[in-house]
């Protein structure tokens, strides 16, 4: 979401924010630390006010954690604020993702206690509804540059002077 979104606020003239950072700034610890030593239900409740206080913002492009609009409040805030973009990828490529990055293994938790393509296999599996409900635009992701991608957003985006048509 981030190797997107920067580019994309780049293009835009807007500013850009990865939301799991602010998390962790308010937190003072990683991701993976709030949810050892506070649980999820305290991660979640940093995450809905960073977002509600990301969302209520003019001109940013946000990346929100995946399970960001699992939350009611924060899915029709975003929504209000929108467009909402899924970035849609298959298991395939959100593993090559995942376990490709560095930082995965100290800041990611693991969410069901199962490991690599059958975590993300049960995660998808349920909040696939929830994104498909909430995106204003679906953008599938497989094979496609970080530019492929940028542009796919900039054609459809309503009210912007690179984008041309309506949100799908």
């Amino acid at each position: 979401k981030s190797s997107v979104g920067n580019p994309l606020a780049d293009r835009l003239g807007y500013e850009f924010i990865d939301a799991d950072p602010e998390i962790e700034a308010r937190a003072g610890k990683t991701i993976r630390e709030i949810f050892d030593t506070d649980g999820e239900p305290t991660f979640r409740e940093i995450e809905r006010t960073v977002m509600h206080d990301l969302l209520n913002r003019k001109k940013l492009v946000i990346a929100a954690g995946g399970g960001a609009v699992v939350n009611d409040q924060t899915r029709d805030e975003a929504i209000a604020a929108g467009p909402v973009v899924w970035l849609k990828a298959s298991v395939e490529t959100l593993e090559q993702r995942i376990y490709g990055d560095v930082s995965t293994e100290e800041r990611r938790p693991n969410l069901t206690g199962l490991s690599g393509r059958d975590e993300i296999e049960q995660v998808l599996t349920a909040r696939e509804p929830i994104y498909a409900s909430s995106a204003s635009l679906t953008v599938h992701t497989d094979g496609c540059t970080i530019d492929e991608i940028v542009e796919q957003i900039l054609a459809v985006l309503p009210n912007s002077e690179t984008g041309g048509g309506q949100p799908a």
